[in-house]
């Protein structure tokens, strides 16, 4: 299986998908340059496979490209950028 994230804009959220499937999302709302991830899904039928991560991870990545800072509202990336220190400085 193949896992891809996209950032889904128009929906502000980054999506997570698992082949062709929507496996789960990021979902965040931006503000003066500042993205508030808010909310982390991963559906029953993905979890275990450590996709929240992977879809937590390439957020953050993105959010560091574009320049902007987090708010860690979701527990879930809360704990995932507590734990990954190289993402400290979006805060």
């Amino acid at each position: 299986m193949t896992d891809k994230v996209v950032h889904n804009v128009e929906e502000s959220r980054f999506d997570i998908y698992s082949d062709t499937e929507l496996a789960g999302f990021a979902e965040y709302s931006e503000s003066n340059g500042v993205r508030d991830f808010h909310h982390t899904v991963t559906y029953p039928q993905f979890r275990g496979r450590g996709l929240a991560a992977v879809v937590v991870r390439e957020a953050l990545h993105q959010t560091q490209a574009d320049q902007k800072k987090i708010v860690p509202s979701c527990s879930y990336v809360e704990k995932f950028v507590s734990q990954n220190p190289e993402f400290q400085e979006l805060l």
